[in-house]
């Protein structure tokens, strides 16, 4: 079978999925990742053994973003091989893309020409927070053309969790805490909590303060609390507590979760199948409007009044 081509987009601010993402599937060159001036990913990736990496399964070919030099400089640190002046370039040239912004309100237009194309898109955390657009995406979602998630999902950190949840039928709390703001990190969390317990939340109540707390309550009467606690430490965290058991969980491995992400990408591009449920992805994505509105309107909002 042919090497499937992909094409990448980016850059948002602060940012570096670009990087990682292409480093991942294509290797890196470590003189030209360093000089980036991403010093996470490149020690990341320097911890790696060639193994680790997705090589030979799919390479980026193409890259496009809002700033030739930029696009230049992960062209050289990722591999990639050639440098697009306009995003249309690929529909023709790759088998699918990889929008690797997390700016949400750009998302629609970007991938828009794509997905009418017929290409497999990957779409960067949160996928949106607008409802027609989500209508939009509903339909690629359910079709296996679209996927987008946070690569917390896959967090190797929560694989022994996932296996002990499985069993667990009294959940009483869950509490997680994120780095940055709501909107675009909040994802991170309930793409983390929801890819290991099912999504049985009934409605959302949110508090800000100095930061945003968001409560989801459920059905089962189990309470989610999760704070986006804006500019402060790196912090990817989470506690669950049972009627025995408490399990406390830190998220650190960045690399496995995006090379996870990128593998089921790449599985959906073969197989043509979801491999998140999409009504999922639009819940997840009701939860993060449903806590905008909370704090709009200042009063609990029920998810079922948020329709896509």
């Amino acid at each position: 079978m042919a090497k499937i081509k992909l094409g990448i987009i980016g850059l948002s601010e602060g940012n570096g999925h670009p990087y990682s993402f292409s480093a991942i599937i294509n290797g890196y060159d470590p003189v030209a990742m360093k000089a980036s001036g991403w010093t996470g990913i490149f020690d990341y990736l320097e911890e790696k053994d060639e193994s680790d990496f997705l090589l030979g399964i799919a390479e980026v070919t193409h890259i496009w973003t809002q700033d030739y030099n930029e696009s230049i400089k992960i062209a050289r640190a990722s591999k990639i091989k050639t440098i697009c002046n306009e995003m249309d370039e690929m529909i023709d040239v790759v088998d699918a893309v990889i929008i690797a912004r997390d700016d949400y309100e750009h998302h629609y237009e970007m991938a828009k020409p794509f997905l009418e194309a017929g290409l497999k898109v990957f779409i960067d955390k949160p996928l949106s927070l607008n409802k027609n657009e989500l209508l939009f995406f509903k339909s690629y979602l359910k079709n296996g053309q679209l996927m987008s998630c946070s690569g917390l999902r896959y967090a190797k950190e929560l694989d022994a969790t996932r296996t002990w949840l499985r069993e667990e039928k009294n959940i009483k709390l869950i509490r997680a805490s994120v780095v940055l703001t709501w909107e675009k990190y909040g994802i991170h969390m309930l793409d983390a909590l929801f890819g290991m317990i099912d999504f049985n939340v009934t409605s959302v109540i949110a508090i800000e303060g100095k930061h945003k707390s968001v409560i989801l309550k459920t059905e089962s009467n189990a309470l989610i609390h999760i704070d986006a606690l804006g500019q402060t430490a790196k912090t990817f965290e989470m506690s669950i507590w049972s009627d025995v058991r408490r399990e406390a969980i830190e998220i650190k491995d960045n690399f496995t979760a995006f090379k996870r992400a990128m593998f089921y990408f790449i599985k959906m591009i073969k197989s043509g199948k979801p491999q998140i449920d999409a009504e999922l992805t639009l819940s997840l994505m009701k939860v993060l409007i449903a806590a905008n509105l909370s704090i709009e309107e200042n009063r609990e909002v029920f998810i079922n009044e948020i329709i896509i």
